[in-house]
């Protein structure tokens, strides 16, 4: 695990991951909210399909929390940007993102685990969810159709779903049938005539992510 120290400002650093350096990002929280004690880390979807830490639904996710007081990290999968490595199909990415929550964890311990995704990142941290035991898990468009095992996902009791009605990557029904067969409590949010990549929505998607979240930030209740 990397000891690079976590930044005081918002700037890329690299670590050191299970296969060589991990690019990585972090966001800190916008100039005029107060910091809280949280971190996210948030994974990009599929590597193959041109997905890393800069895509925009990502980005989206991340100013949404930033604008919460929520520091965030983001960081590109193996071989995507200037990760080392090859695509692993999942295997790999989630040794991944256990290096970076080993960091973020180490940084800074006092700190709450948040972890979201999109799409194959969804899917990567829902896989996690279990053994990293987040705080609060934000999955956009998981991907239950596409041939990626959900079966065992554990995500805490504090888990947003947002999903987009006329996505036409992930089947929107699909997802929302795997949500009713789980005992795991779960907000969902459908997000009518909404595509996959969330294009003319993003606003909206900021304001799901916003209101489902806000009620879990510490002191939210106090």
């Amino acid at each position: 695990m990397s000891e690079a120290p976590f930044p005081t400002e918002s700037g890329a650093l690299v670590l050191d991951g299970p296969v060589g350096p991990l690019e990585v990002a972090v966001d800190l929280p916008e100039g005029e909210v107060a910091p809280l004690p949280v971190v996210a880390i948030v994974c990009h979807p599929l590597s193959t399909e041109g997905g890393s830490m800069h895509n925009k639904v990502v980005t989206m996710c991340a100013r949404s929390l930033r604008e919460l007081g929520v520091t965030v990290v983001r960081f590109n999968f193996r071989g995507v940007g200037h990760s080392a490595g090859t695509f692993d199909h999942g295997n790999g990415e989630q040794d991944d993102l256990r290096a970076v929550a080993a960091w973020v964890r180490a940084q800074r311990p006092d700190a709450a685990l948040w972890l979201a995704g999109f799409s194959f990142g969804a899917f990567v941290s829902l896989r996690l969810a279990g053994e990293l035991q987040p705080q609060v898990m934000v999955s956009i468009a998981p991907p239950v159709d596409r041939g990626w095992d959900f079966e065992g996902v554990q995500p805490p009791a504090q888990w947003l779903v947002i999903q987009g009605d006329a996505d036409e990557i992930v089947d929107a029904q699909a997802v929302y049938r795997w949500l009713e067969g789980l005992s795991a409590p779960h907000e969902m949010v459908r997000m009518p005539d909404t595509s996959h990549f969330f294009h003319r929505k993003l606003i909206d998607l900021r304001g799901a992510i916003q209101h489902g979240v806000r009620r879990w930030l510490p002191g939210a209740n106090g």
